[in-house]
């Protein structure tokens, strides 16, 4: 546990435990007008008995949080909606809603979307039929609603302040919570010191298109490093004292594996699948969502560049360079 103080509230963060390979994920307990719990961790019982061991050596309990913000709907930042009062506000972008509250249309289409999706990206019907293994991960979910929804430009309720930022790419529903006087962020996973947020793919909103998360995620990654900040405090990981100079370092990264991509693809034209398996060869099968997600991002950046091309041979989207 962690204490940091920011005028003119204070911000605790609380490292609670997971059952994902990312590991820790970090809660924050902000103490202002309310006192406003910002990500809500994972819903294990142990994440919560922790939860409640730290709240209480900071003089609090679960009592005294009078509000929740969500910085995105992952399982790991809102599964212990469940576990607090049902009276208790809670605050997010519009998208959480059908994942949060598990919208059984919302998935029927989610599983339609990755099934229609997969098959065009090269993968093998044994593949396909786990489709709806997706979902396991909802299990550490929570099934609630959004009290109000936030929006781009919107003033927190009791947080004094702090403005909302919307930064899709990591996932289509994250925000984070700017405090402009103070230059700090409560950043979700939008930016992380240690690692890089893959920004996921994921089915749209009814009646949208295909979110091109890459490109979403880079340009939120702008935005961030536009503002010169001087703390983004991550939904994993240490407090981020070089936001700026680290988003500048992770563009760049992500500007070289394009590179790369486009590299395979001049030697002669691959599908998605293809791509990903030689990005990827030791860990693409244990890994498909994650692995396809950046190998598709990839991808649909050099072709909103312009340096690559795609045309659909035998139901698959092939993938060529201009």
């Amino acid at each position: 546990m962690q204490e940091v103080l920011v005028t003119p509230c204070e911000i605790y963060c609380i490292s609670l435990p997971t059952p994902f390979p990312v590991g820790n994920v970090n809660v924050h307990i902000v103490k202002s007008e309310k006192l406003t719990l910002v990500d809500a961790g994972v819903k294990t019982p142990e994440a919560w008995e922790h939860f409640t061991i730290e709240l209480s050596k900071l003089g609090f309990t679960t009592d005294d949080i009078e509000q929740v913000v969500i910085t995105h709907h992952h399982p790991d930042h809102v599964g212990m909606l469940d576990y607090l009062p049902k009276a208790l506000p809670v605050y997010g972008h519009r998208f959480n809603q059908p994942w949060i509250s598990k919208d059984p249309l919302f998935f029927e289409q989610h599983d339609k979307f990755y099934y229609d999706l997969f098959s065009k990206l090269g993968l093998s019907e044994q593949y396909l039929e786990k489709v709806g293994k997706l979902r396991n991960t909802l299990t550490y979910s929570c099934k609630r609603s959004l009290t109000m929804e936030l929006k781009e430009g919107d003033k927190v309720p009791g947080l004094n302040g702090w403005t909302v930022i919307e930064t899709p790419g990591h996932a289509q529903s994250h925000i984070v919570l700017y405090h402009e006087k103070s230059k700090v962020v409560l950043g979700g996973d939008l930016l992380l010191g240690h690692i890089s947020s893959n920004p996921l793919i994921e089915p749209p909103m009814e009646g949208e298109a295909r979110p091109l998360t890459l490109l979403q995620y880079n340009n939120s990654l702008k935005r961030i490093r536009d503002l010169q900040l001087k703390k983004v405090y991550p939904g994993h990981g240490d407090v981020v004292t070089n936001p700026s100079a680290l988003v500048t370092e992770r563009l760049h990264k992500q500007e070289k594996r394009a590179e790369t991509v486009l590299e395979m693809l001049k030697e002669h034209p691959l599908t998605a699948l293809q791509v990903c398996q030689q990005l990827f060869p030791q860990i693409y099968i244990k890994e498909m969502v994650l692995t396809l997600s950046e190998t598709l991002g990839q991808l649909d950046y050099l072709v909103e560049a312009g340096t690559v091309g795609m045309k659909v041979e035998d139901g698959l989207w092939v993938f060529y360079s201009k």
